[in-house]
């Protein structure tokens, strides 16, 4: 295999890091340049949900349309390296609760690893896009919501199977 094949595994060659794991009730997310790794939960109680937003935030903060999230308990969200590595930035100013959301970066890449809000204490949203193992986007991972759905760009159908929200979760 050549050095730009693609393995044929859930794990692609996706940013630098390539110690990424998963097994039936925790997975690891690192950022693009592998400094910083989480591992988290992927069954309840600590996985929470998973959802598309299309709030006017997440289409600047991914430089996207959209983006993909899931919400885990805090409590079960493990640092396994590079916390010490990691920015943080917080406003209110932009936030329909008008409550402070904070958003921690990588500060080598500035991968956004995850948000905590003061309207969702005890939660973290995390970016199913960080997550090392591609098929749990394909499974426990795959949004069951669609929130902010009216500002859902017209050329964007809606994800089929999720319910709609108008709105915040």
């Amino acid at each position: 295999m050549s050095d730009r094949e693609e393995p044929k595994s859930s794990f692609p060659v996706a940013g630098l890091s390539t110690d990424g794991w998963s097994t039936e009730t925790e997975a690891t997310a690192s950022c693009f340049c592998g400094t910083v790794q989480l591992a988290f939960p992927t069954t309840a109680p600590g996985l929470v949900t998973t959802f598309i937003c299309h709030c006017t935030d997440c289409h600047k903060i991914t430089a996207s349309m959209f983006a993909s999230n899931f919400v885990v308990l805090t409590s079960h969200l493990r640092h396994l390296r590079g916390q010490s590595s990691l920015k943080t930035f917080s406003q209110n100013k932009t936030i329909a609760s008008g409550k402070t959301m904070t958003n921690f970066f990588c500060g080598t890449c500035g991968s956004l690893m995850y948000r905590e809000g003061e309207a969702f204490p005890g939660q973290s949203i995390l970016r199913i896009g960080t997550v090392d193992d591609f098929k749990l986007m394909e499974g426990v991972l795959r949004p069951k919501w669609e929130v902010w759905s009216e500002k859902r760009v017209g050329w964007l159908r809606g994800l089929e199977g999720a319910k709609e929200i108008k709105g915040q979760l």
